[in-house]
């Protein structure tokens, strides 16, 4: 065999994990887009389907796997080369953790469309948005190693996290005004959390690209603006009564 023939089948075996990463991450960014609407719509079915799906991205992971595996054994790479392969194992695994961030929000929603609506569930599609907005910018980022648009998707986390705290504040003062609310507010504040936890697997990969294409990982500390440990919110019977601080 040539070397010629050995450098080519060596860089479409390269283009083929990057092409399978893609296509997992694809799917699992189409799963939280599905997982924000059954939420909204209150559909039982579209959750179902997410729910269903969250199997294929599992498979993604596993084959993804069995090909850097194979990979590192055959080929044994070094540089550039050795750090992308290294970088489709931990893409996956950040993949498949916001593959099955999705399939929670989907779980949550089932029993919350059985549940008189509440105010704070207008707050959630906001958050899927933006989630849906990074997750896309960081998957995009990795088909170009656009090391830049990684690094810009990552800093969007503190916004996800400044919502989230406000969200987190809302959804206990919706508790707290009547007892009625904790059931679908409970799912909400998971689904939330879900929403946030996905943002940072997102992240994972902004620095993982940052290392494949620059050589080093991020030293800086991780942008992170999630107070929702330090919320406290006062019950509306512990409130003053207005005119009281006059």
């Amino acid at each position: 065999m040539s070397n010629e023939h050995i450098v080519r089948s060596y860089s479409l075996e390269l283009e083929r994990l990057r092409t399978l990463v893609s296509q997992m991450g694809g799917l699992a960014e189409a799963q939280v887009e599905a997982a924000v609407s059954a939420v909204f719509r209150r559909d039982v079915e579209q959750a179902n389907q997410v729910i269903g799906a969250d199997q294929r991205v599992d498979g993604y992971e596993r084959e993804i796997d069995a090909e850097a595996i194979r990979l590192l054994a055959l080929r044994q790479p070094m540089g550039l080369d050795l750090r992308e392969i290294i970088a489709a194992l931990k893409i996956a695994t950040d993949i498949e953790r916001i593959g099955d961030y999705a399939a929670n929000i989907a779980k949550r929603s089932i029993p919350l469309s059985q549940l008189p609506p509440v105010r704070p569930a207008q707050s959630v599609p906001r958050m899927g948005r933006l989630v849906q907005q990074i997750v896309k910018e960081v998957l995009d980022s990795y088909t170009a190693w656009d090391v830049t648009k990684a690094i810009a998707a990552r800093a969007r986390d503190n916004e996800l996290d400044d919502l989230y705290t406000s969200l987190f504040r809302e959804l206990l003062t919706h508790m707290m005004e009547d007892p009625r609310n904790i059931t679908p507010c409970t799912h909400l504040l998971f689904i939330a959390k879900n929403l946030e936890r996905i943002g940072d697997h997102a992240t994972n990969i902004a620095e993982t690209i940052h290392y494949v294409v620059v050589g080093t990982p991020i030293t800086d500390a991780r942008p992170k603006n999630d107070d929702s440990n330090f919320a406290v919110v006062t019950p509306p019977s512990e409130q003053p009564a207005s005119g009281d601080n006059k």
